[in-house]
């Protein structure tokens, strides 16, 4: 969920106690019912990006339509919203997603391949041979669901991505729920994504088109580096 979108009740007041026999009058004298949400979160704590510093403690997080709708203390919550999809973290810290600002997604089947060599060696004499006899689609599709898997478990939910076959990079990551910016690599040299500059810049600008204006998918320039790219 957006965590800038709609309403935010940051409410860490203490709040009058009323048992379940008062809420239900409550209820009955003013004909109200609990809102229906798409989920709703009941933390032990949360930590938001504002205010600074802030820990809300025995609060819950009201989720609807791919929006956080409110954050407010969890009795309330009880009281105003209801969901089929309901979690009691009763021992958790809910934050907002943490967010990997460079990535080679795919690499995650290269892990640990010819470590600990200078970077022009390992490009060189090792990492640009092996793309070019193992890395395609299917490769990067792989690699990519494996990282979406590492990156969902330890709470992280955007990702930056400059790889291959970056269109099958979206694919994933739509599928995984995650949310994701695409550079398409662009180098001065064939590889096994394209055969030049302007192949590079073709496809990449067709990748752009197809998820132009998309929601959780941003498609940008990405040349690789100043020793692979020319003046």
């Amino acid at each position: 969920p957006h965590k800038d979108q709609p309403e935010r009740t940051l409410n860490r007041q203490p709040q009058p106690k009323t048992d379940a026999n008062t809420r239900e009058t409550l209820d009955m004298e003013t004909g109200s019912a609990p809102q229906i949400v798409d989920t709703l979160i009941h933390a032990r704590w949360i930590i938001p990006v504002v205010p600074y510093k802030s820990v809300l403690n025995h609060c819950s997080v009201a989720v609807h339509q791919g929006q956080i709708l409110a954050i407010l203390p969890t009795e309330e919550a009880k009281r105003r919203f209801s969901s089929s999809d309901t979690h009691e973290l009763n021992d958790h810290v809910v934050i907002p997603g943490l967010i990997n600002a460079h990535n080679h997604t795919a690499m995650t089947l290269l892990r640990g391949y010819a470590d600990d060599t200078p970077l022009k060696t390992w490009l060189e004499e090792h990492i640009w041979p092996a793309e070019g006899q193992w890395v395609d689609a299917e490769f990067v599709t792989d690699g990519t669901r494996l990282a979406a898997a590492e990156m969902i478990r330890s709470g992280t939910t955007t990702f930056s991505d400059m790889y291959f076959f970056p269109e099958e990079t979206a694919k994933v990551a739509l599928d995984a729920g995650l949310r994701c910016q695409l550079a398409f690599p662009v180098l001065d040299f064939p590889t096994v994504w394209g055969q030049g500059p302007d192949d590079y810049i073709h496809k990449g600008l067709a990748l752009h088109d197809d998820y132009r204006s998309h929601p959780s998918i941003n498609v940008v320039f990405g040349p690789h580096a100043p020793y692979t790219v020319s003046d």
